[in-house]
Parts: C-alpha cells; structure tokens; sequence
C-alpha cells in the first residue's frame, strides 16, 4: 500500500475531521464535537492562520492527518495527529510527524513540542520513537520536546 504525505486541500475537510473525531471518540468513549470547533473548517483555523496541516492519504481516502502551529517564535507544536485505525503500526504516525518536523526545520524553529493524554499509550511511543523527551506531566497530559535546530533529524531515540 502507497501511502503518500500530503498538504491537505479544502475537499479534505470531511474526512479529516471524520477521522480525528472517530480518533477521540475511541480513545475517550464518546465525541463531544463542541470542544473541538478548530475542525469545522480546517481551512480556516489552520491554513489561513499560517499553521501547516497535512494529510496521509492511501488508496484515495485520508487515513492520516497531523498539523503544526506556532506556539512561539522558535517553537512549533504538533497537533490533531491522528491515523486511522486499520493503518496504525505502519510507519505512517512516523511519516507525518518527519513531514512536519521538516517544515518547521523550514519556518526555522528550534524545537517542536507536542502533548497528549496521560493515558493514550499509542501517542506516547510515537513520540518517543521520534525522537520526543518528555518533559513532564500537567493537568492529566505528558508533554514532550524535540530539538531540531541542530540542521539534521532523525526519526531514532537517539536524535
């Protein structure tokens, strides 16, 4: 299966916030799409806000999404990171978290941050795979950095 990485497009927009909401609502029990208006119109509050969000497409149909935003200066954050449930395992959690760790190396960030749920094992060890530190554990959510101000990057721990 050919899964290609993509910079999402407005004809998008169904599928992606099918699929985050589907996404939440397995690791949560339920959906409560009213904490969530930022998927209402992806166009709107992510690409014309100068953030980066992409799409994992295979087959056809979206079975990835991920999108970094500014969280200062030199820092961008990873967020709406989801992959669909028949295609997780396969490397594509990896493949959108290295597309957007390029484009922030290309906005010249220096550090990428991302958190999630305390709770949601998948998340955590694809952030470790890639190479996220955590840095510690507010409010029920772990937090993690990665440095990439460096010039190179590696998808490794070690990095």
């Amino acid at each position: 299966m050919t899964v290609t990485i993509r910079a999402f497009r407005p004809d998008d927009q169904e599928a992606a916030r099918i699929l985050i909401l589907a996404g939440l609502g397995e690791h949560f029990g339920f959906i409560d799409e009213s904490m969530n208006p930022d998927l209402d119109d992806i166009q709107r509050s992510y690409k014309a806000n100068g953030a980066v969000f992409v799409v994992a497409e295979a087959r056809g149909g979206i079975v990835g999404t991920g999108a970094l935003i500014e969280k200062a200066p030199e820092t961008g954050r990873l967020v709406r990171m989801s992959v669909s449930p028949h295609h997780r395992g396969k490397g594509i959690g990896r493949a959108l978290v290295g597309r957007l760790l390029s484009e922030a190396r290309a906005r010249g960030y220096l550090s990428v941050v991302c958190e999630t749920n305390h709770d949601w094992h998948d998340a955590i060890a694809l952030y470790r795979s890639c190479g996220f530190r955590e840095t510690g554990v507010r409010d029920g959510d772990r937090h993690f950095s990665k440095a990439i101000g460096n010039g190179k990057w590696e998808l490794g721990a070690g990095s």
